[in-house]
């Protein structure tokens, strides 16, 4: 067994690299109406920034897998982050705005390979037992990402300018990017997370089949795309609704929702003693069922600061439930494990866009009632829908 030392190491580094990949994905957010300014354009076409990276990052991330599978995972995410530093480095000299949106795209294909095949090296080299409470772990970088991305997004706008939002992106990749490459040549001379020879080495199609034809694999993947779209869906619309709702302004609004990241870290600080105490079938319902009461709380209570205790909720039913997912996708196809957690992470993508279009119509036929209301009532359902499909799983392996 490797030193813990070098386990620690290798996974603080791919913690950093997600941090500065979510960083860059909310970092457009604040800085919009700025980019409208900037190129004499609307809002809305100025969104084309965020757009571009986010169906860039949600497509290429199912194309990442064999390739992490074939060279080696920790290699591949060393060469994205340097190539996510290009695209934002394109981002600071852009002159229009499809010169921007095209970098940003290309940082979104590039940060495609970053968390999930991060996920997929720590499930090739950390022990069953212990994966879940480290997958928390490398989650904390993510969590504290967004919430950087979308601070420093309005602090440089309001400031020194956006461009140099980009800059600082620069810079974060590239300093990662180097730490990551001298972790893969210290890992070469130890031996240390070395591509297993028995990983299957076939192209994107054969790989697919492979993750597709497995059951157990499917049940993960549908699952994954019902929880994006259950819960981002609602999430989406829940600053408009406390903003109508409680006559408070969109700013307050968002800021109360992305206390949603606390809840979050809670679960990051207590995931392995919770784990010890309920076990994967006990968090996937405990997961649902915090989802639901978070749910409930944002529909049903009185005053806006119900809402702060519905977002931590929503942070930590969320993780509860994600994270016992996301432990059983680095196991489901162990012989093809980077394409199978690539799958995993682009069904959550998908799950996420469907359920943001779905609630949009949700809301202007029916209302936000209906919309929060279905995410309490379905959430619980998924949660022990999984925990049962576990229960069946273990009965029959």
């Amino acid at each position: 067994m490797p030193a813990m030392s070098s386990e620690a190491r290798a996974i603080a580094l791919l913690a950093l690299a997600a941090f500065v990949s979510a960083s860059a994905f909310r970092i457009c957010d604040p800085m919009l109406p700025q980019l409208a300014a900037e190129f004499g354009t609307t809002t809305g076409q100025a969104a084309r920034a965020v757009t571009a990276f986010a169906v860039a990052y949600g497509v290429l991330q199912m194309f990442f897998g064999p390739v992490g599978d074939r060279y080696g995972k920790y290699r591949v995410v060393s060469v994205a982050t340097v190539a996510c530093a290009l695209g934002s480095a394109g981002a600071v000299m852009a002159e229009s705005l499809d010169m921007l949106v095209f970098c940003r795209a290309l940082s979104g294909a590039a940060g495609a390979g970053i968390v999930p095949l991060s996920m997929a090296w720590i499930g090739d080299n950390v022990p069953y037992e212990r994966r879940q409470a480290t997958l928390a772990r490398f989650l904390t970088g993510t969590i504290l990402g967004m919430s950087a991305g979308q601070l420093a997004g309005g602090l440089f706008a309001d400031t020194v300018g956006w461009r140099w939002a980009f800059a600082a992106l620069v810079v974060g990749y590239l300093i990662v990017g180097v730490l990551l490459h001298l972790e893969v040549r210290r890992q070469q001379v130890s031996g240390f997370g070395r591509v297993d020879p028995g990983t299957v080495q076939k192209g994107f199609m054969a790989q697919a089949r492979l993750v597709l034809g497995t059951p157990w694999a499917r049940v993960v993947l549908a699952t994954v795309f019902a929880e994006g779209l259950l819960v981002f869906g609602a999430l989406a619309f829940a600053p408009s609704y406390l903003h109508e709702r409680f006559d408070i302004s969109l700013t307050a609004a968002g800021a109360l929702v992305a206390v949603y990241a606390v809840g979050g870290l809670i679960y990051t600080v207590v995931a392995g003693r919770i784990l010890k105490r309920l076990g994967e079938r006990g968090l996937a319902v405990a997961g649902g069922l915090v989802l639901s009461v978070a749910f409930l709380s944002y529909l049903l209570g009185p005053v806006w600061m119900w809402s702060l205790l519905a977002s931590v909720l929503a942070g930590f039913g969320y993780y509860l439930l994600h994270a016992t997912l996301q432990t059983n996708a680095t196991q489901m196809v162990p012989s093809a494990r980077g394409t199978a957690v690539a799958w995993f992470a682009s069904c959550l993508f998908m799950g996420q866009a469907a359920g943001v279009a779905l609630a949009g119509a949700v809301v202007d036929q029916i209302g936000a009632a209906a919309l929060f209301g279905g995410s309490a009532v379905l959430l619980p359902l998924l949660g022990a829908f999984f925990a049962l499909a576990l229960k069946r799983r273990t009965v029959t392996v």
